[in-house]
């Protein structure tokens, strides 16, 4: 088993399911834990932790005690770990403040489009060295495509538009100006040829 402390930085929707994603609290290396070796999402009842009141859903800025089987690296995702069926146990948690001591510092968001071509990443002429980042964005704007969820933003200079998976889309959209902000951005699976960028969670 390996055995690993985590501030977890999303929660979000995959399959109607959950895409839970972290940090080790020492290496601040990322964690996303999985339910097959394929990068499956999580259920309801393999996304929970548990602490003194009961069990709960994980949510971003909590601390989790988390074992893995072991790592299940994709080209796409090495990030992987494989969960081991054993229970989640919270283990306190960080302030908004503390988040900045996560952000990483990426050149850009691998690379300028909305997406990456998977045939690039399988032939290794494009190498996913982290397919999670945590960043501090400018211009900020989230709207809605007709039922689809976006966000537009501008990261080093670069202007990206990606959809959302983050659940409170809803909530942070009502009372959200533009504006900075901090998101954790991931590089999802593969679809039709391609791995889709998508905001995670909205800080």
């Amino acid at each position: 088993m390996i055995l690993k402390n985590v501030v977890v930085l999303a929660n979000s929707v995959k399959h109607q399911q959950h895409c839970v994603a972290g940090k080790c609290v020492s290496t601040k290396i990322w964690v996303r834990p999985v339910s097959n070796a394929e990068g499956a999402e999580l259920s309801t009842l393999q996304a929970k932790y548990q602490n003194p009141h009961g069990e709960f859903l994980v949510k971003p800025k909590q601390k989790i005690r988390m074992n893995f089987r072991s790592a299940v690296p994709l080209l796409h995702q090495p990030e992987n770990f494989l969960i081991s069926g054993s229970k989640w146990i919270q283990n306190y948690f960080i302030t908004d403040d503390e988040l900045e001591n996560y952000l990483d510092e990426p050149e850009n968001l691998w690379g300028t489009e909305d997406r990456v071509n998977y045939n690039c990443i399988n032939s290794k002429r494009i190498v996913i060295s982290q397919s999670l980042y945590l960043v501090s964005v400018d211009d900020l704007r989230l709207y809605k495509n007709d039922t689809r969820r976006r966000a537009s933003f501008t990261y080093n200079e670069i202007e990206y538009d990606l959809a959302v998976t983050d659940p409170k889309f809803d909530g942070i959209y009502q009372e959200h100006e533009k504006g900075t902000g901090i998101i954790c951005v991931s590089l999802g699976e593969v679809f039709q040829g391609f791995c889709y960028k998508l905001v995670a969670t909205i800080f």
